[in-house]
């Protein structure tokens, strides 16, 4: 109990202190959440270079906006906001059109998938989704938020993230489940009258 409570007071005094110009506490807030917030953003766009120069905008937003953070939990609500927020705005500003999945590299602190054909084509499924869907999707997976965390981050009725979750998630449905009675079908040949 005493390493929690040592642990929260701890980030405060870094945030404290960042905010209040501190580079080296600022430093150390950074390296704390960068994997978190390049992750979201090249789960979501696929190329490096984007999620990076995505990554540093959101720090330098952070950096001007310190003295806004009220606490630990704030700051990550915070970070995955804007970076959502970032992410929608570039793909919109550039419409962007992801490069082909297999020119993309592997995030160093990826782990091997079990069969990389699948995670192949998972990712080409995730990059077919509509943005909106497939920032819900992130969110919810990869960060493992609730849909109520995801509304009030994105700043979206329940309804809405629980149907772009529903959409997303029966896409790649379809796309992965086979349809039983094509199949069956294909197999049973038809009898004619």
């Amino acid at each position: 109990m005493t390493a929690i409570v040592s642990e929260a007071s701890d980030s405060d005094r870094v945030m404290r202190r960042a905010a209040g110009g501190d580079a080296e506490a600022f430093r150390e807030l950074v390296e704390e959440h960068q994997a978190m917030v390049f992750s979201i953003a090249y789960r979501f766009c696929g190329d490096r270079g984007i999620a990076e120069e995505l990554a540093q905008d959101v720090f330098v937003q952070l950096y001007r906006s310190m003295g806004d953070i009220e606490s630990p939990e704030h700051l990550m609500f915070w970070l995955r906001r804007v970076t959502a927020n970032r992410c929608i705005d570039k793909a919109r500003r550039s419409r962007l059109r992801l490069v082909p999945i297999d020119k993309v590299a592997e995030p160093p602190a990826a782990v091997q998938p079990s069969d990389p054909l699948f995670a192949r084509a998972l990712r080409e499924a995730m990059a077919a989704l509509p943005e909106a869907q497939r920032l819900v999707v992130t969110l919810r997976f990869q960060e493992e938020l609730e849909p109520s965390e995801i509304c009030s981050l994105l700043g979206m009725p329940i309804n809405t993230v629980k149907s772009h979750l529903q959409r997303a998630l029966g896409a790649l449905r379809r796309r992965f489940v086979p349809d039983r009675g094509a199949a069956r079908d294909a197999v049973a040949p038809r009898r004619q009258s």
